[in-house]
């Protein structure tokens, strides 16, 4: 299980190639580095089980029994994510459906884009004097109590991932909740890529 990071090809852990260069099989999503798959051996086989939003053509239970399936036949799988395989990922859930199967997993830590894209972005997640922690929710499920409290007092940087598309009720919550309208937000797109877009308003 390979986090794969955040997009750029040069930002995926060596552990990660080396995983990648022993493959039989790479289980691969739509995030993350996929230009990777251009470097694997001939005779690796790609399955493609990448979501985009509102589209999820292979359910994550199909998914589980790809990786399970594809092990049982001793093949070597890498099952390859973009970001951390344990933030917003459903990593532990791969594990679990592996192991409770019997095949043994490791799991190789991703650089998560939680905390590279705003750092390539020149965001520091915390900075002596101003913020102190960091909060980190998945932009479908909107902002959370501790998030809008955060938000609220500056007591941490928030940061929403797959937030795009609920900007409007992510940017309604927090002012609804007494945040600054002037506190300073910035909306990073496609994170370490060169497509990579900032935009910096106020809230």
């Amino acid at each position: 299980l390979v986090g794969g990071g955040p997009g750029a090809v040069d930002l995926l852990t060596v552990r990660g190639r080396r995983a990648l260069a022993e493959a039989d099989v790479v289980v691969a999503d739509r995030l993350g580095p996929v230009d990777v798959l251009d470097e694997l051996a001939p005779g690796v086989e790609v399955i493609d089980v990448g979501k985009t939003p509102g589209n999820h053509p292979v359910p994550q239970h199909e998914i589980n029994a790809i990786l399970v399936e594809q092990a049982q036949r001793g093949r070597r799988v890498v099952r390859l994510k973009g970001g951390d395989p344990f933030v917003y990922g459903r990593g532990g859930e791969e594990v679990i459906a592996c192991r409770a199967a019997g095949v043994p997993v490791d799991v190789v830590p991703g650089v998560s884009s939680a905390l590279s894209v705003p750092a390539l972005a020149g965001i520091p997640l915390t900075h002596r004097g101003t913020v102190a922690a960091f909060h980190v929710v998945s932009g479908h499920d909107g902002l959370d109590d501790a998030a809008l409290a955060g938000v609220r007092d500056r007591t941490a940087t928030l940061v929403v991932l797959m937030g795009v598309s609920q900007l409007a009720r992510i940017t309604a919550q927090a002012l609804g909740a007494g945040a600054d309208p002037a506190l300073p937000v910035a909306i990073v797109e496609s994170g370490s890529t060169p497509r990579q877009r900032v935009t910096r308003a106020p809230l």
